[in-house]
């Protein structure tokens, strides 16, 4: 069997790498072997990343024993608690691109025959998703865990609730907050993985798997456990059948595939950073899907099957007691496309077809669902021609009646919206406008969950909305918050970026729209909105220039040329 990592005996290319090879210690022999890379993306400076050196050595083994040869390869490890600090989080969603472009330089420089992708936290998988969709060769997505929660006082604590606290404390300043980091926060994490709630994180593990490109029935599970260890010991034996079969993600990741993560992802209520990831991964792989219109579409059919923290007080480790993703497609059988392949061999109906019917209350099912419609709602109207996202929160759910009309009150700076709440400057029935936020506008898309948490928090959690081009975490619970509002304000034409003070803003979530109501005569006499910050330097500059809209999955790729 010959394998594209093969050179042609003799030639110069195959003497160095014979001589590159035989310092390494490996035998002549592993020139004819299926050379295998493993993506690893392992970090001092971050929890979710300090256990992948110990996975890659034993997925390392795991290749040899089945008769691969294994080359460990690096990339950038982004951390949303850690490396948001610099450019105002810019480094965050562009290093998933990153991520993607680190692989393609050393796997498809070194023309490997496949790989196996340690996927950790939030950029991490769909970074190795675009690769694999892009170079299309065997590929096989580990998913490496979440921490398990910590204990104080008998009650859970997590990472994500020490966020929410610090979050709280930039509003509120209270000192409780001290005595609780001193009691609470040491316990919050207890061992290494992403952080244990449906965060981005660990809806892509599981997403992952109902795309067909993760070992079925492995995610979620906990950071070094003795699941792990099993699906580690899985994924370096898959990794050589499936080149030698030549079995290519091309051939996994179908329409089929997308519309069964669609479907996934509002069942579970999972991130919505989740959409722009799978949109992402379709165009790198040339699948012609929306994922925002397949939403859409699925909304009103597919129920909220699970309440996972920060949906609810349902813990990662119950759900994966309950069968995981396995379990949750299970009960969406009905709805899914089971001749979606996967890289085991089999069909999706296949894989379910030996899934026993999940028994534990956790879940719910499509005729008793845990609530009638997904908390990830997708809107679109004259602000949003090209959508936009509510976290339908219980809190909106409520609301959700009633249609919400405010007069606009436009902020670039998050820090301006803390300090106009702080001095009471925004008044009841006020749509607070934060803008220059998307990909381009804060080169990386900036995160504004801590102007949400401001006004939610605030007297005026009730009469008041934020509606941003930004992104929002999936633990803002409260307050009617419009995030990811498309066109961004800094793009050309976009409706946001014409909005002035003391403009009518109308959310109705019953029809699932937000709308500008001013005349389109007036709107086009005003200037376009220009963001005040100067464009950086760098990588940043490089990502402004040649990032895609956040429809398009906010891919860095260059604008077709006619």
């Amino acid at each position: 069997m010959s394998f594209r990592s093969q050179l042609p005996p003799g030639s110069p290319r195959w003497a160095a790498r014979l001589a590159h090879w035989h310092v390494l210690g490996l035998e002549p022999d592993a020139l004819d072997k299926p050379k295998i890379a493993v993506v690893n993306s392992s970090s001092e400076l971050a929890i979710c990343y300090s256990h992948l050196d110990h996975v890659a050595q034993r997925v390392k083994a795991a290749i040899r024993a089945a008769g691969g040869v294994p080359f460990e390869i690096r990339t950038v490890a982004p951390s949303d608690f850690i490396t948001s600090v610099g450019a105002a989080g810019g480094y965050i969603l562009s290093a998933r691109d990153l991520i993607a472009f680190d692989i393609e330089a050393m796997v498809e420089g070194a023309m490997l025959d496949g790989m196996v992708c340690l996927s950790s936290c939030d950029k991490t998988l769909p970074g190795h998703l675009i690769a694999a969709a892009r170079l299309d060769i065997p590929t096989v997505i580990l998913p490496c865990g979440y921490q398990p929660s910590g204990c104080c006082q008998g009650e859970p604590v997590d990472l994500e609730e020490v966020f929410i606290r610090a979050t709280r404390y930039t509003v509120s300043r209270d000192p409780a907050l001290f005595d609780w980091i001193r009691t609470c926060a040491p316990r919050a994490v207890e061992g290494p993985g992403v952080c244990s709630g449906l965060g981005t994180a660990n809806t892509m593990h599981m997403l992952a798997e109902a795309l067909g490109m993760a070992p079925f029935g492995t995610t979620p599970l906990q950071a070094n456990s003795p699941r792990l260890w099993t699906a580690v010991e899985r994924a370096g034996h898959l990794i050589v059948e499936l080149v030698q079969q030549d079995v290519r993600p091309s051939q996994i990741l179908t329409l089929g595939a997308f519309r069964n993560a669609v479907t996934l992802l509002l069942a579970i209520g999972g991130s919505l950073n989740a959409v722009k990831h799978l949109q992402t991964i379709a165009r790198a792989g040339g699948v012609p899907i929306d994922i925002f219109a397949e939403l859409e579409q699925l909304y009103d059919r597919v129920p909220l099957l699970v309440e996972v923290r920060p949906n609810g007080e349902t813990r990662i480790e119950e759900l994966e007691a309950a069968g995981g993703a396995a379990a949750c497609l299970k009960r969406l059988e009905p709805l899914l496309d089971g001749t979606a392949r996967t890289i085991e061999g089999k069909t999706l109906a296949e894989h379910l077809a030996a899934t026993p019917q999940p028994a534990s209350p956790v879940l719910g099912t499509l005729e008793n669902p845990k609530r009638p419609r997904s908390t990830l709602m997708p809107i679109r109207g004259s602000l949003a021609p090209r959508g936009a996202f509510v976290r339908s929160t219980e809190w909106v759910q409520h609301r959700a009646s009633e249609p919400f009309v405010g007069r606009a009150l436009a902020f670039d700076e998050q820090q301006a919206i803390l300090e106009a709440v702080a001095a009471g400057r925004i008044a009841p029935a006020t749509a607070v406008i934060f803008r220059g936020q998307g990909p381009r506008g804060q080169p990386g898309m900036g995160m504004t969950s801590t102007a949400a948490f401001a006004l939610a928090m605030s007297d005026l959690a009730d009469s008041v909305a934020l509606v941003t081009d930004g992104q929002i975490s999936g633990l803002v619970n409260q307050g009617l918050v419009v995030a990811e509002v498309t066109p961004e304000a800094a793009v050309e034409g976009s409706p946001l970026g014409l909005v002035q003070d003391g403009d009518p803003i109308r959310i109705d979530l019953a029809a699932r729209r937000v709308d500008l109501l001013v005349d389109p005569a007036e709107l086009a006499r005003r200037q376009p909105y220009r963001p005040a910050r100067p464009r950086p330097r760098g990588w940043l500059g490089v990502y402004a220039q040649l990032v895609r809209d956040v429809r398009d999955g906010a891919l860095v790729e260059p604008e077709e040329r006619a």
